[in-house]
């Protein structure tokens, strides 16, 4: 962690610094005159004391993005208009080229997060122009932040999950003008996002060019080190508490008296309950006092990027190891008092230990506190859409991040809404998003848990988003400073009919009588905390049966094949509505002759036509069947270009023995069309029917 960092940037002791992992300040003589630089702007991305304080050069930071153009203002028709790709400011021909504009705007200011993701071929051509040149100063050989002059490493330059997509967080600085456009040479989807700042006029900005990066390198290799690995905060002093919290009861620690900053908070939680865990957690409450103002509230799993239960965090500002500690870097500076309280809103007791590392701290005109809230809604059906609020500050600050925990019952994707934040009351808000993955850092979603110094998926409860889900994004160069008002939304836009519960935190630093429209929510942090199994056995309630039908996955397994792996499968991936009950048994069969045996009760002893339902797909291959140890005349070709239900499969007359039938699938062959696998097979359900 870097708390020791000097302002003066053209001073060698920067370098050194910059290493630095001591819980000191230093401060000098800080002044409007310092020119941005590329590597002045690398240095305040690994300067957790920058956000700390309000800008010196004064900024603006605001977001191009290909929004879809139709949402025009809340009360007009398209404000949920979905179509967020392949929408640019304006197309112009340059040298008999056509190349279509993405983001434009005066300088002076720098470009300090470059998200893009593209569906089908990435041909053509990105160009960055800066200064009005006619030449590009930076060139992309395709819709790939990864394919282009910039040959820096991770995770300044890194690839989304599934590498569809990238994201650009070094810093590019210009004095007058940027531009950035795209010549298109094939067809696909192209999403972007560009978060860019406007400097105060008369701010001395050296505007980049690439012979700066090889004169950074070694630069840029630690900056590149110390996100991907911050260092230990050390030195600073240390005030610790530990106890047992009992129901209903808190605790406080007072932090040293006089001009102070929290630059470490590790926090680890224990309970015996072990059934409700993640309920227990959650209803240990973190709140901050500085100078008398409570600005934080917020449940502790959720205020360190956790969400629900313990996942594990990698990121800049906060980490959560595996064995539950939990660590923030946030900068909190105080110029008289502080405390902090823990509070159990909960039933049971919490052990608790916590560490909280303080430094002195040089009070001044720009120096604010750090503010942290929770908001929690549950009961959000949608469709509908809407836009469902962060939060709303009023005052002087600026924003620097947010966590979500979301509950999804339903297996679709949850995520098609994009944020939108309004800044200083503008009537269009500043940044119009692509999508709640796109504002996360990653594209086409759902993508497996995945860690970024800025951006975070740590937990994903079902491929499908069913269950919970919890991410984060922190802000660095990319904080948004506001005068007087910020508002966050984001909409709302589920694939299906879903019942959502959202719990967002949001994280800020404002000068002293901020205030946001959230107040604590102690009644919601003690609620019960639903599961995946509840979410699947909801929908499994809800989801239509055939009628008469004996469910494969229900059916008790009699016999199979030796390490022969069988499972139920939800199947909403392709249609649940397709399947009785959504789901299918599916038989993971790695060669010829492996098999499983069922067993179908019947009512009675009379004579019963059975019918089978199965499943299709590329990798299934042929299976046969016995009944009651009688060979089936009918076969089941499982094979089809996609996973799709099959023909129903009539196996014919046959009479149950002791009050029910034995069911043999076994794996005779495959398809010369299967691929994979070739020998899995999935088995619905089974109907009898009068002969």
């Amino acid at each position: 962690m870097v708390c020791a960092v000097t302002i003066r940037l053209k001073s060698f002791r920067v370098r050194a610094l910059l290493l630095a992992a001591t819980c000191t300040f230093t401060v000098i003589a800080a002044s409007a005159a310092e020119t941005v630089t590329l590597e002045s702007l690398l240095i305040e991305m690994v300067n957790t004391e920058a956000i700390a304080r309000w800008p010196v050069s004064g900024f603006t930071c605001k977001q191009a993005s290909s929004y879809d153009r139709a949402k025009i203002a809340p009360d007009k028709p398209g404000w949920f208009a979905n179509h967020d790709n392949t929408q640019y400011i304006r197309s112009e021909a340059n040298e008999g080229r056509q190349e279509q504009v993405m983001m434009e705007a005066d300088g002076p200011g720098a470009v300090v997060r470059f998200w893009l993701t593209a569906g089908g071929q990435k041909n053509g051509v990105m160009r960055i122009y800066l200064d009005d040149a006619g030449t590009p100063t930076v060139t992309f050989a395709e819709f790939d932040l990864l394919k282009g002059d910039l040959k820096i490493g991770a995770p300044l330059a890194q690839a989304h999950p599934g590498k569809l997509g990238n994201n650009l967080y070094l810093p590019i600085p210009y004095a007058k003008h940027c531009k950035v456009t795209w010549e298109e040479k094939s067809k696909g989807a192209r999403y972007f996002q560009i978060n860019y700042r406007t400097y105060a006029p008369g701010t001395v900005v050296k505007t980049f060019a690439l012979p700066q990066v090889e004169a950074a390198s070694n630069l840029i290799d630690e900056v590149n080190r110390k996100l991907g690995s911050p260092a230990p905060i050390t030195g600073g002093k240390v005030t610790s508490l530990n106890s047992e919290l009992a129901a209903s009861k808190e605790i406080s620690l007072d932090l040293p008296a006089g001009a102070n900053a929290v630059c470490g908070l590790e926090l680890l939680l224990k309970t015996g309950d072990a059934k409700e865990v993640e309920r227990t957690l959650r209803s240990l409450i973190v709140k901050l006092t500085f100078d008398g103002e409570e600005t934080v509230w917020c449940p502790a799993t959720d205020f360190f990027g956790s969400g629900v239960g313990i996942n594990e965090l990698r990121s800049w500002y906060r980490d959560v190891s595996t064995d539950g500690t939990m660590r923030c870097r946030w900068v909190m500076p105080y110029e008289k008092s502080a405390k902090i309280t823990l509070q159990n809103v909960g039933a049971q007791p919490v052990k608790v230990s916590l560490n909280v590392t303080t430094a002195v701290w040089k009070w001044d005109d720009r120096s604010m506190h750090f503010h942290a809230a929770w908001h929690y809604e549950a009961g959000l059906k949608t469709p509908p859409h809407r836009d469902w609020n962060f939060i709303r500050i009023s005052g002087r600050g600026v924003y620097a991040g947010d966590s979500l925990a979301i509950y999804n019952p339903v297996a679709t994707w949850y995520g098609e809404g994009d944020e939108k934040i309004w800044v200083d009351g503008e009537l269009f808000p500043s940044h119009m998003g692509t999508g709640t993955e796109d504002y996360y850092n990653y594209s086409y979603a759902p993508k497996p848990v995945h860690q970024t110094p800025f951006a975070n998926l740590v937990r994903m409860d079902q491929p499908m988003t069913q269950g919970w889900n919890v991410m984060s994004r922190t802000r660095n160069l990319d904080g948004i400073p506001f005068q007087q008002s910020l508002q966050f939304d984001m909409e709302l836009m589920p694939w299906k009919l879903t019942t959502l519960i959202y719990c967002a935190t949001t994280y800020w630093y404002a000068f002293p009588a901020a205030a946001s429209n959230l107040k604590p929510q102690p009644r919601e942090a003690a609620l019960p905390v639903p599961t995946l199994a509840d979410a699947q056995a909801q929908a499994l309630a809800a989801m239509p049966h055939k009628r008469g039908a004996s469910e494969c996955e229900a059916l008790k397994i009699l016999n199979k094949s030796d390490n022969l792996r069988i499972t139920s499968q939800d199947m909403s991936p392709w249609g649940a509505e397709k399947w009785s009950g959504g789901h299918q048994l599916t038989v993971f069969a790695r060669k010829i002759g492996d098999f499983v045996e069922l067993e179908v009760p019947v009512p009675d002893a009379k004579a019963q036509q059975i019918v089978l339902h199965a499943t299709q797909a590329p990798d299934y291959g042929i299976v046969e069947f016995t009944v009651n140890g009688q060979p089936v005349a009918a076969t089941l070709d499982g094979y089809a270009p996609k996973v799709q239900p099959a023909a129903p499969v009539r196996f014919g007359v046959f009479t149950p023995e002791n009050s029910k039938f034995i069911l043999r699938a076994e794996v005779t062959g495959a398809n010369s069309q299967s691929v994979g696998a070739k020998y899995l097979f999935g088995l619905d359900c089974v109907i009898l029917e009068k002969p």
